[in-house]
């Protein structure tokens, strides 16, 4: 499962890109010059028609920067929403950067689609209004384009809402983890149009989510291997009772774990992005196993690299702190790892039957 030449270029440009304009000003260049905006765009609607392993490549670099760009939320979760719904006429603008799309899906912390309570009725007029709140909407208060899951008579469906029109309202939050940027959306009455079928929004919303964890997992591996890097480089340097804190056994053992983990929540990622780019019919399995572990991994590697660098871990100047923020604000996001852990149970059959 080695990467090919064209994915390792991919790679290479990514990190350079970052290195030379880091913040959120990177997804300009991002989207225009190296097309990541629509990398998994097919081609007829302006994208380059990549897979999941050329955005499992991307999304390993975006951590290692914990860049704070709209790439997971639009290029990812909205394009896949739209891909899956069959709605095509809003892809050309994601794909070229010109829009940035925002998935509102999350209710009450939970991406479960039980958990929707937005309503969606067709008005007198024929329009459909939906009214209900979203919270944890990527990039959702700059947006736009936005993605609304609603509940309609026929089951969830998806909804595409002005992002400025009558009854929208966006708050902007103050996340724990300040480089990903996320939204409240509070709909009284706004009208939505209605994307793909009535009723369809569960098995769309199962497709994001599977595609969605996967590009996640890598981005904590990318991070967490980040994390270990900057760690290891400053147990060489630093130097207490006259020695590096490197050469004692018991930091030697914590780093040499956190090697393990790191390298561990890899093989998994990459063999769920392989499954994505498969079609395996058990992609929820890999997905849901991906997600669980390598949030775990990013957030035991994440506390190893505040312990090991002492009192500066914990300082604004330096950047252990954003790595912690990262890791604990990703392990929640499109599910708690025990969350990920039942999905996986179910699929395998392995949760206790209901006796009637």
């Amino acid at each position: 499962m080695r990467p090919t030449e064209e994915q390792e270029e991919l790679r290479s440009a990514v990190r350079q890109l970052l290195a030379r304009q880091p913040g959120p000003d990177a997804w300009g260049p991002l989207a225009g010059q190296i097309g990541a905006a629509g990398l998994a765009v097919p081609e007829e609607y302006g994208g380059a028609g990549c897979g999941p392993l050329e955005v499992h490549v991307v999304m390993e670099e975006l951590g290692r920067a914990l860049a704070p760009v709209p790439f997971l939320g639009s290029a990812v979760l909205t394009t896949q929403a739209l891909l899956a719904c069959g709605d095509a006429a809003l892809l050309p603008g994601l794909a070229e950067g010109s829009a940035v799309g925002a998935l509102a899906w999350a209710e009450d912390g939970s991406w479960e689609p039980a958990a929707i309570r937005t309503a969606a009725h067709r008005a007198p007029d024929g329009d459909w209004r939906l009214t209900g709140t979203k919270d944890h909407v990527l990039d959702g208060a700059d947006a736009t384009l936005l993605v609304v899951a609603a509940r309609t008579a026929a089951g969830v469906a998806l909804f595409e809402v002005p992002v400025d029109g009558p009854g929208v309202r966006r708050e902007r939050l103050v996340p724990m983890d300040p480089t990903r940027a996320q939204a409240r959306i509070a709909l009284d009455g706004a009208t939505g149009r209605l994307l793909g079928a009535d009723g369809d929004g569960e098995r769309v919303l199962a497709r994001v989510r599977d595609l969605g964890s996967v590009a996640l997992a890598a981005e904590q591996v990318g991070a967490a291997e980040r994390g270990l890097e900057l760690t290891v480089a400053y147990a060489r340097e630093r130097v207490q009772f006259g020695r590096p804190i490197g050469s004692f056994q018991a930091v030697k053992h914590r780093l040499a774990d956190a090697y393990v983990q790191v390298e561990a929540a890899r093989s998994i990622a990459l063999g769920a992005a392989h499954a994505a780019a498969d079609g395996a019919a058990e992609l929820t399995r890999y997905a849901a196993a991906a997600k669980s572990a390598c949030s775990e991994a990013f957030s035991a590697v994440a506390g190893e690299t505040i312990h090991l660098h002492g009192g500066i871990g914990i300082t604004w100047e330096h950047d252990a702190h954003r790595y912690f923020k990262r890791a604990h604000g990703s392990a929640q996001l499109l599910g708690a790892p025990a969350a990920h852990r039942r999905r996986l149970a179910a699929e395998l059959d392995l949760l206790p039957r209901q006796v009637a």
